[in-house]
Order: structure tokens, then sequence, then C-alpha cells
């Protein structure tokens, strides 16, 4: 027998028992499901988890452009794909695929002026094989979008008409998955150009800023605001890829950083100083000072909310990286099928003050990629995961195939629904940018940085919709937002108000079915 204390009940234990009280009574049917909906709150706080996995340098038509239901290569007009040359007339083919050697022969010539197969007879490369790398620069993005018409991605390119290839994306391991789930076809890159910056962009909605950027570093501009080119750069894409003044030149005029410059701390490609603290890069060979913008990062350090960037190889790295100067780097940049070959630009809080070599934030939350695969077997994932794959799984063109990172990520997600955070996460898998090759949906509009090129972005979660494209207008600060709203943290400044949060690839009616189990 129990006993009660003559004191008054609580307010929640009156609540209780009258709910007991009232279920042990005869109900209606209708009563029932009025008890089942007030109960259940579905909604984004069932996501415990959110895990960006982030692959590198492929447009939305170059991967998924044959996508069931997707706005594809299909759905392409003429005037979306006829590319021209500089002169502004269509090409009557397209320009030969450049050798990425000087002076080697072209790779392939005489192709159509349209899209084209590059795992068809006319190449015949198949997933499993890596093309060459293709410019992917900022202003030379700008130019290749051409106001968003996107004609001028082949006159641009230093490979020439390879900027217009495509694959049959079906073979892919990932294809299923956005099958099963939600594939984004209206995400665009946060930034135009490269690496550097759009992984700035996925954490911080910014671009990274240096006043006193020498002179000699900074891009010199024509009278249109792009690139200028040098006095015997070709008149027609025909002869041969366009030549800029300043080609690598990591600077905007005023002193953004739009480039890739390396971080002050390693891993880093700039090596220490032959004396001093080999955590950091030589100062004298001028890497980018630290950074104090504000990241995703800090806002959720600031409501307490666990997270961590995942670099593959990042441990690798960090001790090629403190090696004496004059040793030879195994893993940095290093391009060969053994090395692991990290790329220090990707690795966007490194740039950053506060992760700073020597702080608990660095130890706390810039970790190694097998931590990442420990946390998922044993449940400890953080509430926010980003994960980034070495370079030789990355999908990277000039130095890696699609396939083998396609297989990477597709093991990693078959991990996370093993796993005892299934239930409770969301995957967003996506690419830092477009690799330099076309796709034929103008970015919407933006500011001075972006949104660049189309790229393919996949929702997977037990909450997300199923066998859905989402057509939902998207870029990378997207997943910012998406943070941000899961979690009430403080919004970035730049992240911009016409791109939606992802709330449109879930299902909050799943949720409720989970909630229901």
């Amino acid at each position: 027998m129990y006993h009660f204390h003559s004191a008054k009940p609580s307010g929640f234990v009156r609540l209780l028992i009258a709910v007991l009280i009232f279920c042990a009574m005869p109900c209606s049917a209708a009563q029932k499901s009025a008890i089942k909906k007030t109960a259940a709150k579905p909604g984004l706080n069932n996501i415990e988890h959110i895990i960006v996995i982030y692959a590198e340098n492929r447009s939305f038509d170059n991967l998924y452009g044959l996508f069931p239901g997707a706005n594809g290569i299909n759905q392409a007009t003429s005037e979306q794909y006829i590319q021209v040359d500089h002169d502004g007339k269509p090409f009557k083919e397209l320009p030969p695929i450049w050798a990425s050697e000087p002076g080697k022969p072209p790779l392939a010539e005489h192709l159509p002026n349209r899209p084209f197969r590059i795992d068809s007879p006319m190449l015949n490369l198949p997933l499993s094989v890596n093309t060459r790398d293709l410019v992917h620069r900022y202003y030379q993005n700008i130019e290749q979008i051409n106001g968003g018409k996107n004609n001028k991605f082949a006159a641009i390119s230093d490979a020439g008409g390879l900027v217009m290839g495509y694959y049959d994306g079906a073979k892919l391991p990932l294809w299923q998955w956005a099958k099963d789930y939600v594939l984004a076809d209206n995400f665009f890159m946060g930034a135009f150009g490269g690496s550097f910056l759009n992984h700035q962009w996925l954490i911080c909605a910014c671009t990274p800023y240096e006043p006193a950027a020498p002179q000699e570093d900074r891009t010199v501009l024509n009278e249109l605001g792009l690139a200028k080119r040098q006095a015997d750069s070709p008149k027609s894409a025909m002869q041969g890829a366009p030549k800029f003044i300043s080609n690598n030149a990591p600077f905007t005029p005023d002193g953004f950083v739009v480039l890739p410059k390396q971080p002050a701390f390693q891993p880093s490609k700039t090596p220490p100083a032959q004396t001093g603290d080999r955590r950091f890069a030589d100062p004298a060979k001028f890497p980018l000072p630290p950074q104090i913008t504000k990241t995703i990062g800090d806002t959720l350090s600031a409501k307490n909310i666990s997270w961590g960037w995942y670099a593959g190889a990042w441990n690798q790295a960090i001790a090629d990286g403190m090696q004496a100067p004059d040793v030879k780097r195994k893993v940095i940049y290093v391009h060969t099928s053994e090395s692991a070959n990290f790329q220090p630009h990707h690795q966007p809080f490194n740039y950053y003050a506060r992760f700073a070599p020597g702080t608990k934030d660095r130890e706390l939350h810039l970790q190694d990629g097998d931590d990442f695969l420990k946390a998922i077997a044993k449940g400890t994932l953080p509430q926010v995961a980003f994960y980034k794959p070495p370079g030789i799984l990355s999908e990277h063109p000039g130095y890696t195939d699609v396939l083998s990172g396609d297989q990477h990520i597709d093991q990693i997600l078959a991990k996370i629904k093993q796993s005892r955070a299934w239930g409770k996460t969301a995957v967003i898998v996506t690419y830092d940018e477009n690799g330099g090759f076309w796709d034929h949906v103008a970015p919407p509009k933006g500011d001075r940085w972006g949104p660049g090129t189309r790229i393919p972005a996949i929702i997977i979660s037990p909450f997300a919709k199923r066998h859905f494209v989402d057509h939902t207008s998207y870029d990378t600060t997207s997943i910012i937002k998406f943070i941000t709203r899961r979690f009430g943290l403080e919004p970035l400044p730049g992240v911009r108000a016409n791109a939606g949060d992802l709330v449109n690839a879930f299902d909050f009616k799943q949720i409720q079915k989970h909630d229901d189990k």
C-alpha cells in the first residue's frame, strides 16, 4: 500500500493524478486523439544533432544533372548552355580541353557547343578516373556567370571545354541517398570562386580582411571590375586559356582575401621559422594574420552548444607542418595516392585567433576525422559536427576522382544511420563550390561576394521528407541559418535574408511518427 503525505499535492502531482484518472475512464476516439496531440510537440527541437559533410568542387549539373524530377541538364535551354567567346559570339565548337601542363597537346578537341558526358565514349572517363583540375577563382567565377547567363564558363576556364562535362551520377552511392531523402536542386555556393572563400562563408558568412595586404598581392582589375588580362592573352578562347595580370593574387584591391592565403597556425603550407615555436607558420612568409570575425562556433559556444570541426588527417597534418622548414612535407599538399593530401586552406577555424595553438577552444573543437568516427560509434557526437574529408577523398578534380570520395561519404552515412544518434540527427551533405564546372541555373541576386554557381546538397534524416526534390532557394549560408534557428543562436550579420533555412526539407509529421513509436 502506498501512503501519501497529508500536505496538499503540488500542481504537477494534481495534474498527473487528473490525467491518470481521466485516461482510466472510457474515452472517445476524439478524446484520445486530443490527448496525443497535446502531448506531442513535433518540431526542430527533436533534432539533437546536426552534421555537415563538406565535399569538394562539383556543380549540380556535373553530378546530378540527370536526377529525376530535378532542374537538370534536360531543362537547360540553348540560351543557358551555348557558350560564347570573349567577343560575345557563340563558339562553333567548344574550345579544346587544354592540358594542365604547359606545352602539352589538348586532351580533346572538336566538342559540340553544348553539355556532354565525361563518362561517355567521347572522353570515356568514368567516375573512378580523375580529370584535370579547372580554374575556380573569385573573379573568374563572376565573369563565367556573366550576369546569370552562365555562357562564359568555357571562355574563361584554363581547362577549355571540360567545363561543360557532366556524369551519369546514378552510379554514385550518394545518388541513392538523394533518392531516398531530399535533394536540393536550388542550392548555391555561398561565395564566388574557390574553396578557401567558401569554407569561410560556411562558418562565418564573411570574407577575411587584411588592410595591410601588399600592393603586389592585390588583384589588378579592368574597367568592368574584372580581373585584367595580360597584353598577350589570346583574343579567342579557341587559341588558349586567358592570361591574367595577377592570376594568383589573393587579395581584392581593397584588401579582402578571395584566394588561398595560408593560416598563421599549423597545419599550414607555410612552414615554421627555423627558430621559434613550430606550432606557428613563419611570420616572415606573410601568412594571413589571425582573424577575429564572429563565427558560428562563437555563437554555439556562447549558448554552451557542443560542436566540433573534424578534419581527415588533421593530426598527421599538424605533425607534418611542425617539422623543420627544410624537411619535405608528406601529407600537406602531396598529390599522391599514398598521401592524405591535406589542404590547410580548407580548415576555416584554423584562421581565427580564438583557435590559436595552446587555447582550450582549439583542443575542444578542432579534431581529427578519426575522432568523428569514434564519436559516431560511441554515441558521443556533439550537437553540431562539421566533417571535412581528407583531400584524397574530397572529390576534387585534379588530385582525386568522384567515386572514391562518394563511397567514403556513403560509408560514413551508413555508420550514422546505424548509430544510436540516428533517430535524432539531421545530416547535410554538400560541396564547397563548383570546381569551375558549368551549371545552367543563374544564381539569385546577392551581394558583392555571392552567391556563386549552383552545387549539390542532400539532406538526410529520419525527419527529412522522403523521395523529395526541394526547389527552395538556398546557399551555403542556409546551413548557418538552420543551425541558428534550431539552437536559438544570435544571427551572423553576413547570412543572406533571401536564403532559405532548410526547414522545407523536413516533414514534421514524420517527427510526430517518431514520437508516437
